[in-house]
């Protein structure tokens, strides 16, 4: 298996991502290549400087980056030499040897739009979605999207509800998801006509338990294993819970340890296991659903870990089939495709 990655994208490229990328290759299976893409000569010189085996590791050089505040389709036509723009060029079906995965914590509009250009999407779906798994009091669970499509139609949103149906079956194990539709209320006159419209067409579809609209609060309480909602309001959603959970336990760390020092140090396991069931580094990063090919978009301050972590995601995420069956289910499906 190649699993490509952007060397040159996230706020703390270049470094952080080759370390990552480092760690991840004893953890490879014997014949996979990690596909190192961005600045040729420092990626070299990084690799000769930790004696780093060649043998699983593939460079392709660029000259361009693109920055995690430009345009992003303005971005992705402007440079073509960039390491996004290469990298999703290399994992175009029209590639005789193509990266079966491809990863970068850079720039996300410019990663979805690069994948869509060359990656294409899968047949039958009409606008890819970022899918993030999500742990909560009760649970992980799947949101869709955080930020791929920020004016969502009815038509993707409804499409959204059954590729993250298929993401919590195949990835989380979940055997029958519970699937609904953020809304500001559960009422059925509740929300835009496009959320309404989107409600009507989720219930038409056979294979999914759906169960209408859910609120904020009810995300956390377990009131369902899917959610689906708009690029912005899932991605304010997604860093806010980063950043109350961040908050929550630096608070009650402090809190403890100026009441006594001695419990401190006892609870230190309990509060670093909790900690990293809510910590995105351990989740490496979300798949964009719907491209033709896998297609990882990390967190932009991402680390080493998160890094190592998105490279076993990737090649997971390839042997579980599930671009076949979100195909096979929209094909089912076509009052879903407008």
């Amino acid at each position: 298996m190649r699993i490509g990655v952007d060397v040159m994208g996230g706020d703390n490229a270049p470094d952080e991502i080759l370390k990552g990328c480092f760690a991840a290759i004893p953890k490879m299976a014997a014949g996979d290549q990690l596909v190192l893409i961005g600045d040729g000569p420092m990626i070299d010189e990084a690799i000769s400087e930790r004696g780093i085996d060649r043998a699983m590791i593939e460079v392709v050089p660029t000259t361009e980056v693109i920055g995690m505040d430009e345009p992003p389709v303005d971005a992705v036509r402007a440079k073509k030499d960039s390491s996004i723009v290469v990298m999703g060029r290399m994992a175009s079906p029209k590639q005789p040897n193509r990266l079966d995965a491809v990863i970068s914590a850079g720039n996300t509009g410019a990663c979805v739009a690069a994948a869509q250009l060359h990656m294409r999407r899968l047949e039958g779906v009409i606008r890819p979605g970022i899918a993030v798994t999500v742990p909560t009091f009760a649970g992980p669970i799947v949101l869709i999207d955080v930020g791929a499509n920020i004016e969502p139609k009815a038509h993707h949103l409804a499409q959204y509800g059954v590729m993250g149906d298929i993401y919590a079956r195949r990835v989380l194990g979940i055997a029958s998801p519970r699937v609904a539709l953020m809304n500001v209320g559960g009422e059925e006159q509740k929300g835009t006509q496009e959320m309404r419209d989107a409600r009507d067409l989720l219930r038409m579809t056979d294979g999914l338990q759906f169960s209408g609209f859910v609120e904020g609060r009810g995300v956390f309480d377990g009131e369902a294993d899917v959610v689906i909602t708009d690029g912005i309001v899932g991605n304010v959603m997604l860093k806010m819970a980063e950043g109350l959970s961040s908050g929550i336990f630096k608070a009650l760390a402090k809190e403890v340890f100026a009441i006594d020092p001695t419990l401190a140090s006892r609870l230190e396991p309990v509060v670093k296991s909790l900690y990293a069931k809510y910590d995105y580094h351990e989740h490496g990063g979300a798949p964009l659903m719907g491209v033709n090919g896998v297609c990882l978009i990390s967190h932009g301050s991402s680390v080493a870990r998160t890094i190592t972590s998105a490279v076993r995601r990737a090649r997971s995420f390839v042997d579980l089939g599930v671009n076949n069956e979100i195909v096979e289910r929209l094909a089912a499906a076509q009052h879903l495709i407008a």
